[in-house]
């Protein structure tokens, strides 16, 4: 576990932290969004699997591959649309557990640098106002 910088040694500016909060969030989101993409693709699978269970097994379909529009049977296809519906849900799984570590990671980051986030809408909290504190206000829009 990395120590904070001691107090006379070079610390990170105002803007830096800044700056390495908002990556974090930013690959929060972006893990966020991966589920989201996931979930819909398993979603998906679920009713192409539900609506090629009733077709003919000799009959022709097509699937993108790798962009490229294939032409195959439904024999075909239906194996392959059943064993990544599968391995969705590990992905998904792992994902998860991705998403929450970064969320560990942004509070630890916010305890280290001593950061308090306020939304844009609601006036600043009164604190004790005759004592200075040395600590880093985010404002989130929104």
């Amino acid at each position: 576990m990395a120590k904070p910088a001691p107090k006379g040694g070079k610390t990170k500016s105002s803007e830096e932290i800044f700056a390495g909060f908002q990556t974090l969030r930013s690959e929060q989101r972006q893990l966020a969004n991966k589920i989201s993409e996931l979930e819909m693709d398993l979603n998906e699978h679920k009713i192409v699997i539900d609506t090629l269970k009733g077709v003919d097994g000799s009959r022709k379909c097509f699937r993108m591959v790798g962009g490229v529009l294939v032409e195959r049977t439904v024999a075909d296809v239906l194996p392959e649309l059943e064993m990544n519906k599968e391995r969705l849900p590990k992905a998904l799984q792992a994902l998860h557990e991705q998403l929450s570590r970064k969320g560990q990671e942004i509070n630890e980051y916010i305890e280290r640098h001593d950061i308090r986030v306020q939304k844009a809408d609601r006036p600043p909290a009164d604190d004790t106002p005759d004592q200075p504190t040395k600590s880093n206000v985010l404002v989130a829009s929104g």
